[in-house]
């Protein structure tokens, strides 16, 4: 009786730890990451699809996620061929060789009125750097949906063409080192 009592206990602390923490997938097809990249001149944006991910919750906080980016699928919000086969090329994103972007979430703060600080790493070209930022979250009736704007250094992923940290006397053809990613994600 003893025995049956103990296994009873245990089985049943481990079914609220796995109750405690939830495990979401992303809907890939209802994702949006949009991506805007300046110049001296101006700016460039675009869209770009999550290829897969998921998100693991618990306590009102962020446990961890792995998100896999599609790099094949840059588009232009202007229609230039030219420059999404730029960024699709050595100079920039290299997608032939690395036709995959990953990000992975490690941890956040628990989320306040909505919004919490997450922290993980982000792995461009084979390069893997943390970064850090802001996600807001909202409850629909099509899932939990969160908001991020992520500011990437692509310098420090060995994406430097056009940097004038890297370049001098590049003038107006000078192309900011920080792109943004904006996170329209959804998790069911």
């Amino acid at each position: 009786m003893k025995k049956a009592f103990i296994v009873l206990a245990f089985s049943t602390l481990i079914f609220i730890n796995i109750e405690a923490q939830q495990k979401l997938t992303a809907d890939v097809s209802k994702t949006k990451l949009e991506w805007l990249g300046e110049k001296v001149t101006g700016k460039h944006d675009g869209g770009i699809s999550l290829q897969s991910g998921w998100l693991s919750l618990k306590d009102n906080k962020i446990q961890s996620g792995e998100f896999v980016i599609d790099m094949t699928t840059i588009t232009s919000n202007e229609k230039l061929d030219n420059l999404v086969g730029h960024l699709k090329s050595d100079d920039f994103f290299g997608v032939e060789k690395f036709p995959t972007a990953k990000l992975v979430l490690s941890e956040s703060t628990g989320f306040d009125k909505g919004t919490a600080s997450v922290k993980g790493n982000l792995t461009i070209k084979g390069v893997t750097n943390p970064v850090e930022f802001k996600a807001a979250t909202q409850k629909k009736d099509d899932g939990n949906w969160y908001f991020a704007n992520i500011v990437v250094d692509r310098t420090k992923y060995n994406v430097r063409y056009g940097s004038g940290s890297f370049f001098d006397n590049l003038g107006d053809k000078t192309i900011y080192d920080d792109f943004n990613i904006k996170v329209s994600l959804l998790v069911k």
